[in-house]
């Protein structure tokens, strides 16, 4: 990202919306925005690392509540909430960091929720798992603050591999619903 294009353009914003860009206020936010959009959008140039894993063999892997913030592609406003992720390991399992990472990895860019469930799921996959289930919930402000004004939230899912037959579907869906205070859904 070019940060001083970036400045250029948000102080021309600025100006746009009938505002003076060297008001005490706004003097620095052409370089605050520019340092932000770096890190709000690092996932282009991020790495998940699941290549780094571990023998160890188990049934189902369950990470509950990661926490994630991405940017809507369409009227570039946050959606926010926690992605839910289950797999079915073929004999070697990811560290915990490694997961958060790939959440991270595919929110921190201009999109869409359904499609960051789904590169989860994908990359997840792609690892040589028996089965991947992604959920996400989360708040989108392009609603809350515009349009309907509506505070409804959207749930996603995606599932792959084994998980993708009916009943093998619906055994997740039960060990999930089992042992979570809160179903992801």
């Amino acid at each position: 990202m070019d940060k001083e294009r970036v400045k250029k353009l948000v102080r021309e914003l600025i100006i746009e919306v009938g505002e003076d860009p060297t008001r005490e206020g706004l003097r620095e936010t052409p370089e605050r925005i520019a340092n932000m959009y770096k890190e709000i959008f690092s996932g282009y140039d991020s790495d998940s690392e699941l290549s780094v894993q571990f023998s160890e063999d188990s049934d189902v892997v369950i990470a509950r509540n990661i926490q994630f913030y991405s940017m809507c592609e369409h009227h570039m406003l946050p959606f926010f909430g926690k992605i839910h992720i289950a797999y079915s390991p073929n004999g070697r399992v990811f560290g915990i960091s490694k997961l958060v990472r790939l959440v991270e990895k595919y929110s921190k860019r201009l999109q869409i929720q359904e499609r960051l469930t789904k590169n989860i799921a994908d990359e997840l996959y792609a690892q040589g798992v028996k089965g991947v289930v992604v959920f996400a919930d989360a708040e989108h402000l392009c609603m809350k603050m515009r349009g309907v004004r509506n505070d409804a939230t959207l749930s996603s899912s995606a599932f792959r591999g084994i998980y993708e037959n009916k009943e093998e579907k619906a055994s997740i869906m039960t060990l999930i619903k089992k042992h979570s205070s809160e179903p992801p859904f």
